[in-house]
């Protein structure tokens, strides 16, 4: 449903938060600023969890995708046979 403002400066709530979504993306993207607070966040995880931490998500992430691909497969052979 298209909303139509009643005056020119009316926005809807998700207008708004795309407009700042994008006007932050372009202040601060072209520097690196996202790669940067990345890796200090990245550097704090490391810090409060430790090496094991990193080791233990990674594994996660695979078998997350492995039970994905899985889940596929099986639904696609499911699908051959009905």
């Amino acid at each position: 449903m298209v909303r139509t403002p009643t005056k020119p400066t009316e926005m809807t709530v998700r207008e708004a938060g795309k407009k700042g979504g994008t006007t932050t993306r372009d202040r601060y993207a072209a520097d690196g600023f996202y790669a940067r607070i990345g890796h200090k966040g990245a550097l704090a995880t490391l810090s409060k969890h430790g090496h094991p931490f990193y080791v233990r998500i990674g594994t996660l992430g695979g078998a997350k995708v492995r039970a994905l691909v899985a889940a596929g497969k099986a639904a696609e052979a499911k699908g051959r046979k009905g």
